[in-house]
Order: C-alpha cells, then structure tokens, then sequence
C-alpha cells in the first residue's frame, strides 16, 4: 500500500533518521494536521549487509510481576525458539560471515545456562521481569559477551552485530538488536 503514489499526498518531506527528534515535534498532532513525513537511514555508499541465522531452543520457569500480566503473574513454563541472526560488512576468505557450527555451539551454551530452570528461583533475574524482551536481550548480551571473548573471538572476527529473536508463540516473538 505504501508503494501507492495516491499517498505521496501525504508527504511532507523525508528527513534523515538523526533529525528524528525534531521531525517527532514539527508533527504534534496538534500542530501537523493529516500530514506525514519519512525518516531514512543512509548507511554508507553501497554499504552491504551479510547475515546467517542459527537457531535453538530453552524450557523455563518463570513468572511475570504486575498486573498486566493476568494468568502469566503465576508460575507457568515456556519453551522459546531461539534464532540467532550473525551480521557482518564483509565474508571472510572462505565466503564465511560466521562458521555455523561454531555459533550454534556458542549460542547452545547460552541457551542451556538457561534450559530447565525456574528463573524466579535465579539471583540475577530478580531485578528483570523476565518478559519475552527481557529474556532477548539477557540471551543476545551473554552471546556478544562470548563473541567478544575467548576462543569464539577469532571464529566470529568481522561480525558487526546480532539480532537474536525469542519466539514465544507461533505468533508472538520479540527481537533485541546490538553491535558487537
């Protein structure tokens, strides 16, 4: 629908993404009427991204503090797929962006940390709702910290940044993003 040319009526300019926050206020409601504007994000001349995606899985335990959370305030299990997206500018000289198995081994290790345990019972998560987000992004941290460290340095040298996607549901899944 986008593509629609009936729509470019309703532009009133394209701003690049790093103006966001004055674009955000030139279109108050009360201030821009039915007009709309496009933010873009111009990476570097013929900038290219290469991507491989692995994927496992954990059980846990756990549950969600407030009452916005209804029935899933009691404790209840999940069982979350866990894909994995490894970023980079550039393949190596084996036409590489990460060696798959390697990954899969790494992020194995994380995910098992995790597997068969009541998280409510876990010291580190009594700060952290452990919502599918927050989960995500505690998942895509302790991976970026092995990346970053150890022997897995060497086999994932290059890579720009991770994008981990905990699917809860076949319908509901939630994304953290971050560079290395």
């Amino acid at each position: 629908m986008l593509q629609d040319p009936a729509l470019d009526t309703l532009l009133t300019g394209i701003s690049h993404i790093n103006e966001s926050p004055e674009v955000l206020q030139r279109l108050r409601p009360e201030t821009c009427g039915r007009s709309a504007t496009s933010l873009q994000h111009v990476g570097r001349e013929g900038a290219r991204v290469f991507s491989v995606t692995i994927r496992d899985h954990m059980m846990v335990a756990h549950s969600l503090q407030g009452a916005v959370f209804g029935p899933a305030q009691r404790l209840h299990g999940a069982t979350y797929g866990v894909d994995t997206t490894f970023r980079s500018e550039a393949f190596d000289a084996d036409s590489i962006v990460v060696d798959i198995g390697r990954a899969a081994q790494e992020l194995h290790t994380v995910v098992s940390a995790l597997s068969y345990r009541n998280l409510d019972d876990e010291a580190e998560f009594a700060s952290l709702n452990t919502t599918t987000e927050g989960l995500a992004c505690v998942v895509a941290d302790r991976l970026a910290a092995r990346v970053n460290a150890g022997a897995f340095r060497e086999a994932a040298r290059g890579l720009a940044g991770i994008a981990l996607r905990l699917r809860e549901s076949h319908v509901a899944w939630a994304t953290y993003e971050r560079t290395l």
